[in-house]
Order: C-alpha cells, then sequence, then structure tokens
C-alpha cells in the first residue's frame, strides 16, 4: 500500500530524526540554560518579561516611599542592569534595582532638609510643597553618589589586593546561614505585602488571601507540573493567574492605568551636596557591601560558578556602585543586585544574561510606557506577596546548600558556634545603631561572622586553636 504524503510524514516523525529533533528541543526548554547561551526570541521574551515582573513590585517601593517618579527609578535599574553585566564581561547574571538599604537614613536627610512628607499623615502636596519635597530629596542623591563612590574606591581595593580574605573572614560555616538570612528575614516581608500580617483589631481579607494562596500554588505545583516550555516560566504564569483573580474579586485598581497617558517622560533632577546629609548617608557603604557579597556567592552556587573569582568581586561591586552613583547624579534612587531574581534563577534554571539584559532594556521601554508603567504598577500586595513567599525562601534554602556544598564539619566546635551565633544574631531582632543607622538581621549578622571569623583566624595563626588537626571546612 503506497503511503501519502501526511501519512509518510507522521511515519517519519514517529522515528528515529522525530526523537533526536524531541530530544535537542528538550534539553534547551528543561534543562540549564548557561549564562552566556542566548535562547531564541520566542523563548527569550517571556523569560525577561518574567524577571521583570519579579523586580517590578519591591523596585518601584522604593520611589513609592520617597514619593518620586518611578519612571525615572525603572529607566536607570534597567541603564544599570545592562551596565553591570558589560562591567562583569557578562559572567554574572544579576538584575540591579532598587535598593532598600537606602530608605531610613534617606527618609532622614529628607525630613531635616524639610520635606512636607516628614509628616506621615501629609498628602496631596501643592506645587510648591512637592517642589520642596524634591528639593529635599535632592540633598539625598548627593549621599547616594558619595556612597557610590566609596563602593568604587572598595572595588579598587580589592582589585588590588585581591579578596582571598573573604575566605578567612567569611567561612562556609558563617555565609551559608548569612545567606541563607539574606531571604529568611524578607519572610515577613512577603507575608506583610501579602496582607497575611493584620494590624490590631482588624482582619485578613479574604478576597487577598485566595489570591495569595493561588498566585503561589501555581508557582509551586507550575514548577513541579508544568512541561516544555512552561516548565522556566512558572513564576510569571501564577503572577498572570493572580492578577486575573484579582481583577475579578474587585481588588485591582485601575486608577492610574486610566490616568496615565500613553508615552510619558522620566523626571531627572541633579544631586545636591550637604555634609551632614552624606555623613548620614555614609554607613549604609557596609550593608551595601555585606548585600553584595552575599547576592554574588549565593548567585555563584545557583549557576556552579566563583564569581567572586571569575569576573572577580571587584568587578561586580563596581558596576554596582557605577549604577548607585550616576543614578543618584541623576534622580533615581541607588541600585543592589535583586534577590527576587536570584529567587527566578534557582527556581527555572535559566541564567542567561541574555535574558537579563533582555528584562533590563523593557524596563527601560516602560519608562517611556506610561499605560504599560502603570498597569504593572496596580499588581496588587497579593500577588507580590505569593510570588516573594516562594522566591524568598528560594533565596534560604541557598544558603543551606553552601553549607552541604562545602561538607562544612560539624564536629568541629568554631563550625558550630558560627553558624549558630549567625544565625540567632540575624534572627533574634538585636539592634546596633551607629548614628542614625541601624545594624541588624542579615548586616548585623555579617559583621558578627566576620568578627568570629577573623578571631578565629588570629587563633590559628598563633596555634592555640583546639581543632588545627582537623581539616578546615
Amino acid at each position: 500500500m503506497r503511503i501519502s504524503a501526511p501519512d509518510g510524514l507522521f511515519f517519519w516523525k514517529k522515528g528515529a530524526l522525530w526523537g533526536r529533533l524531541k530530544g535537542k528541543e528538550e534539553s534547551i526548554l528543561k534543562k540549564i540554560i548557561q549564562v552566556n547561551e542566548r535562547p531564541p526570541l520566542g523563548q527569550a521574551i517571556p523569560l525577561s518579561i518574567q524577571h521583570m515582573f519579579a523586580m517590578f513590585g519591591a523596585s518601584v517601593l522604593v520611589p513609592t516611599l520617597f514619593h518620586i517618579d518611578p519612571a525615572v527609578v525603572l529607566l536607570m535599574n534597567g541603564l544599570g542592569t545592562l551596565f553591570f553585566i558589560f562591567i562583569t564581561k557578562a559572567k554574572a547574571p544579576a538584575y540591579l534595582g532598587s535598593s532598600f538599604a537606602f530608605i531610613a537614613p534617606a527618609l532622614l536627610v529628607m525630613a531635616q532638609h524639610g520635606s512636607p512628607y516628614a509628616d506621615p499623615l501629609f498628602s496631596n502636596p501643592t506645587p510648591e510643597q512637592q517642589a520642596q519635597h524634591m528639593e529635599a530629596f535632592a540633598y539625598a542623591q548627593g549621599g547616594f553618589v558619595v556612597v557610590g563612590i566609596l563602593g568604587c574606591v572598595l572595588a579598587l581595593i580589592i582589585y588590588k589586593f585581591g579578596s582571598r580574605w573573604i575566605d578567612i573572614i567569611l567561612p562556609p560555616a558563617a555565609m551559608g546561614p548569612i545567606v541563607a538570612l539574606i531571604g529568611l528575614e524578607l519572610a515577613g516581608t512577603a507575608a506583610d505585602t501579602a496582607g497575611l500580617l493584620p494590624g490590631s483589631g482588624e482582619s485578613v481579607d479574604m478576597r487577598g488571601l485566595a489570591v495569595f494562596l493561588v498566585t503561589l500554588g501555581v508557582a509551586v505545583l507550575g514548577s513541579i507540573l508544568f512541561r516544555r516550555f512552561f516548565s522556566v516560566i512558572p513564576v510569571l504564569i501564577a503572577i498572570v493567574a493572580g492578577y486575573v483573580l484579582a481583577a475579578v474579586l474587585g481588588i485591582v485598581d485601575f486608577t492610574q492605568v486610566n490616568q496615565a497617558g500613553v508615552l510619558s517622560l522620566p523626571h531627572f533632577q541633579l544631586a545636591k551636596f550637604d555634609v551632614n546629609s552624606i555623613l548620614t548617608m555614609v554607613p549604609v557603604i557596609l550593608i551595601i557591601a555585606s548585600e553584595h557579597i552575599g547576592h554574588q556567592i549565593v548567585t555563584g552556587k545557583i549557576i556552579g560558578r566563583d564569581l567572586l573569582k571569575d569576573p572577580g568581586l571587584h568587578r561586580s561591586l563596581l558596576g554596582d556602585n557605577i549604577s548607585t552613583a550616576v543614578s543618584g547624579l541623576i534622580g533615581s534612587v541607588p541600585t543592589t543586585t535583586y534577590g527576587e531574581n536570584i529567587g527566578v534563577m534557582a527556581m527555572t534554571k535559566v541564567y542567561s544574561v541574555w535574558v537579563i539584559g533582555g528584562a533590563a532594556v523593557l524596563s527601560v521601554v516602560c519608562a517611556f510606557i506610561g499605560k504599560f508603567s502603570a498597569l504593572i504598577s496596580s499588581i496588587p500586595g497579593p500577588v507580590i506577596g505569593g510570588i516573594s513567599f516562594l522566591l524568598y525562601g528560594m533565596i534560604g534554602v541557598s544558603g543551606l546548600r553552601i553549607l552541604v556544598d562545602s561538607k562544612v564539619n560539624f564536629d568541629r566546635a568554631r563550625n558550630q558556634a558560627l553558624t549558630a551565633v549567625v544565625f540567632v544574631t540575624g534572627l533574634s531582632g538585636i539592634t546596633v545603631n551607629l548614628g542614625d543607622i541601624q545594624l541588624k538581621g542579615m548586616v548585623l549578622a555579617c559583621i558578627v561572622g566576620m568578627l568570629m571569623g577573623i578571631l578565629f583566624y588570629i587563633f590559628d595563626k598563633l596555634r592555640i586553636s583546639n581543632d588545627l588537626e582537623d581539616s578546615a571546612a
């Protein structure tokens, strides 16, 4: 019997050649997409959108708290990310979003310079009051610029003297819990964003709870059950599913979308410099440096590379801080590598800088599209909280993975002490005040871990440790 062309094609597809083609496709869709791999455009676009959504909620929260134009923040986040990729020779996948470390000192600086928003009950400013506020914010920008420059100086010091000192002051027994704390200390933020921590006398909104559970459920089950290309975009699918349900339940506010123009220009303004404002902001360098090192280490563990050596801590720190300095100079907020996007990489195993760069380009485009920016801004808290709930947990797990992969020997008393003290310090709520700067959580735990690491190193050099004969871990 003669086989027709369609039937022949059918049987041919069932043969070995079709199996090889299918296997090749699945290797792209199901396995790891490495740092320098360039996915096809049809795959790269939704993957980039997923990263943009992951950072968007947290990144625009900072300009919202500062009462400034979020469009300029989207623009500088995107440009900063592209510059970071360039500086790190496209070897360190990271998205630069708005830094939370500067919020407290920046609000203090703005209050010192007469911002009307220093009154928590203030709203609906007149044009004159808004101009006064932006004048106050300009002095906070000056602090951002100086801290960014100091970060660049630190990068040059690391370039000159190397980064081996990190292994001494932050051994794996300390670094593991520090990295875990990056995610764990944000757990409450995720729950609060989702509306799961109501105030006294209030109750959880059941509509918000439903949206939170659907968003989280789709993300978790999707990462396990989805196949082919859908298996690498569970976060994006979860956000869409949560947003649709939120709209159906009536908890999406479309007011900003209706009022926004189709196209808009970001608001720029130059920084102003004041000694007191700068001194208030400078101690933040301790926070962003420890945060950056932690993010680079956890990203390196996720992608299976030592980013502190290649492209080098000096390059990633330089790219991050140049972005901060330039952003502050022209009216935006400081940047930092984002834990949300690290969590996306951990979940999807898509590490491509092409995907990260695509998200940066989309962020730049969104900065000029008023309607689209407003639409993304309308994503309600339960959706963002649902995704953050999972992503922050993934970061915490990555910290525990450091302990496992480094084969930390907990028979050694020093390792037990390091891990125990760092964890308890970070989770205890202890706060150390240095002027107007508060050290607590992961940052304080990092400093404590460093001091203990240095102390143990001195003990070893003096040969007074009781476990010198044991293999280091």
